[in-house]
């Protein structure tokens, strides 16, 4: 599967999806490309997921005709987000084309890294 990692997305969670091609939108060239942009751009470049950590993209977005999956990650800090890792593999592969899923990261009371 080939995946592209939005602005905000934690870069070490690449190294968890050996399985998959990844790239990052400023690999890209699309840093400054706004979502629906980057939806387009992804789409047109062959990409089959989105791992973004905006979770307001399926109020701003239509998503009904596109073809990319796009996975929401709850918590953008690596740190609180790494214990939860196989939530968000789990995911990716569960992924089909068109399909929307955020990834919810269980609050830890106490922990702030």
């Amino acid at each position: 599967m080939r995946i592209i990692f939005d602005q905000a997305t934690p870069v070490p969670i690449r190294s968890y999806l050996d399985r998959h091609t990844v790239r990052t939108a400023a690999q890209q060239g699309w840093d400054k490309f706004k979502n629906g942009d980057l939806l387009t751009a992804a789409e047109a470049a062959g990409f089959d997921l989105l791992l973004t950590t905006d979770k307001n993209m399926r109020y701003q977005q239509n998503l009904q005709s596109r073809k990319i999956a796009v996975v929401v990650l709850g918590q953008q800090q690596w740190p609180l987000l790494r214990p939860h890792i196989q939530l968000v593999i789990a995911a990716i592969d569960a992924a089909t084309p068109g399909s929307y899923v955020e990834v919810c990261v269980p609050f830890e009371p106490g922990r702030t890294s």
